[in-house]
């Protein structure tokens, strides 16, 4: 087959949501792969390792595991609470300690077996945020734009919500170099060995991971006296099947939430609104997908460089909305500041004028956790 054969590229994304060349070259590399169908980047897209993020990849008979990378069945969920926005406490309950980087002291057992889940290796990770752009964050409904759509959530306005992402933690990254040490970083086809071998534990990985994010919003929830009920639960690293026309498809999605439902959330940063937004449209122009936050616009080292400069540490855990960050390692605060990310309502509004989808609610951050200082 002809390498050199680039398949059809869209990049749904104006001036204002500034990429950086890099992601546009890697996304019409891997647009030149064999299978691939066609390819879609998000105003968010940005340099990844190797391949781009924020984006959706579309092939045939051959799947690229490679392409979606470690963390499998990292997403995002909203749940709702039982707790008002004049219940919020945010002095108090910035100094609670939450423990989200330490294992959950409670029955991991039972709670993989409500999820029917297998026992592995990696259950001291389960309920464990992880790091990089991972967090748990209690949010307020700040406006509703569209209340016939929001009404089908059965949220009330001045309910709180808690968003939380994260994935499969070390699981999803062992299945990953488990397949790539027999199989190599090639694509494998769907009927091979090496492809059952790899969708087995991905499959796996995407209900771990979405057990995960469950069990973090409960621990999170807990330690300011509320329960949680998840309204929506969004995978952005994933290979799923999908018919189209008749023929089976493979969605490959690195940084890019399934966009299947009634609607999804696209966060911003920690000092910015996220978006509750319905998908617009029949799918397949964006690949069933959209794009899944703000995107990085400084890689991390620069952000570090740039933020320690301009920000003190006073800022960056006190955000111009009035939230709180809860940050205690240094450089991740900086890496994760808001200027080292676009502007959220740039790629809202690109994915408005496309025709993607429409604002149904704005949601603004309170409480934003990521970690304490690890005890050594």
């Amino acid at each position: 087959m002809n390498t050199l054969t680039e398949a059809p590229v869209r990049l749904f994304a104006s001036s204002k949501s500034w990429i950086e060349g890099e992601a546009v070259r890697q996304l019409h590399a891997v647009a030149k792969l064999p299978n691939v169908r066609f390819v879609v980047g998000f105003p968010d897209l940005h340099p990844g390792k190797g391949a781009p993020v924020c984006a959706a990849i579309v092939t045939g008979d051959v799947i690229y595991p490679q392409l979606i990378g470690g963390d499998i069945g990292c997403g995002m969920a909203l749940f709702r609470t039982d707790l008002l926005r004049r219940d919020a406490k945010l002095d108090r309950w910035a100094e609670e300690q939450f423990q989200l980087e330490h294992p959950w002291d409670e029955n991991v057992a039972e709670f993989l077996a409500e999820k029917e889940l297998d026992s592995t290796e990696f259950d001291p990770a389960l309920g464990t945020i992880g790091g990089g752009n991972h967090f748990a964050e209690v949010q307020s409904i700040e406006d509703v734009l569209e209340p016939s759509e929001f009404r089908k959530l059965g949220l009330g306005k001045d309910q709180l919500v808690v968003l939380v992402h994260s994935g499969s933690r070390g699981l999803g990254e062992s299945i990953l170099r488990a397949h790539v040490d027999l199989h190599g970083g090639d694509g494998v086809a769907v009927k091979s060995f090496a492809a059952a071998e790899y969708l087995r534990g991905h499959d796996y990985a995407l209900r771990w991971g979405s057990a995960n994010r469950e069990l973090i919003a409960r621990r999170f929830a807990a330690k300011f006296g509320a329960k949680v009920e998840c309204v929506w639960d969004g995978c952005h690293n994933s290979i799923t099947r999908c018919e189209s026309v008749g023929e089976l498809i493979w969605l490959h999605r690195k940084g890019a939430v399934e966009a299947e439902g009634d609607f999804i959330v696209i966060p911003g940063s920690r000092g910015s609104l996220s978006y509750l937004v319905k998908p617009l449209g029949d799918g397949a122009s964006r690949a069933w997908s959209l794009a899944h936050g703000a995107g990085r616009k400084w890689g991390r080292s620069e952000a570090r460089l740039r933020i320690r400069e301009r920000f003190s540490v006073s800022e960056l855990t006190q955000t111009p909305l009035g939230g709180r960050v809860i940050c205690e390692e240094r450089d991740l605060l900086y890496e994760e500041a808001p200027a080292a990310y676009k502007n959220i309502e740039h790629v809202v509004q690109d994915l408005v004028a496309a025709g993607l989808i429409s604002v149904i609610a704005r949601l603004r951050p309170l409480l934003t956790y990521k970690t304490r200082k690890l005890r050594r």
